[in-house]
């Protein structure tokens, strides 16, 4: 799949959090990639059918430029998503932040799932073949991003940073 090249700008915020106006100090995208790749945990952030907040700690791959994880079919975040597929993912650090907001689809495409796999492997010492899924009666998502903000806190006036994505469809 080709990869949707970002466009990025300063995000809104409340002009007492001090945001510059230009555009110097941008984050560098490779470099947020690189983050979101070599993360090990990721919190996944949905809504339940009320609209409450549901926030889980998962283990996932940055994987053909979206944001790839497992859960079980059962799950409150995969109920969740079968009702409203949109949602939040952040990395752990609050002090380097990073994070996506999209839209979650299940993928179903055999060489999709072979890539997770591969990449799941050598990242967390086991493998996630079909079998594997189909066993534990997991569901793999790809979260396309819509929107990334990034920023450091030592410097948040000047690095904040938002990445805006054309919509696009997964396999």
């Amino acid at each position: 799949m080709a990869e949707v090249a970002p466009v990025a700008d300063r995000p809104w915020m409340p002009e007492e959090y001090g945001i510059a106006g230009s555009g110097e100090g941008l984050l560098d995208w490779g470099q947020v990639e690189e983050r979101l790749a070599a993360a090990r945990n990721y919190w996944v952030v949905t809504a339940s059918p009320d609209g409450g907040p549901h926030a889980m700690p998962v283990w996932g791959l940055w994987l053909d430029g979206a944001f790839t994880f497992g859960t079980g079919r059962g799950s409150r975040k995969a109920r969740n998503l079968t009702h409203d597929p949109r949602v939040a993912v952040h990395l752990e650090s609050g002090d380097d932040v990073v994070v996506v907001h999209g839209v979650a689809r299940e993928l179903t495409d055999p060489a999709a799932l072979a890539r997770f796999s591969d990449a799941y492997q050598p990242k967390y010492g086991m493998a996630m073949p079909a079998e594997t899924l189909a066993a534990l009666d997991s569901l793999v998502y790809a979260v396309a991003p819509r929107v990334v903000l990034a920023w450091r806190e030592a410097d948040m006036a000047t690095s904040a940073t938002r990445w805006r994505f054309p919509e696009r469809q997964h396999p």
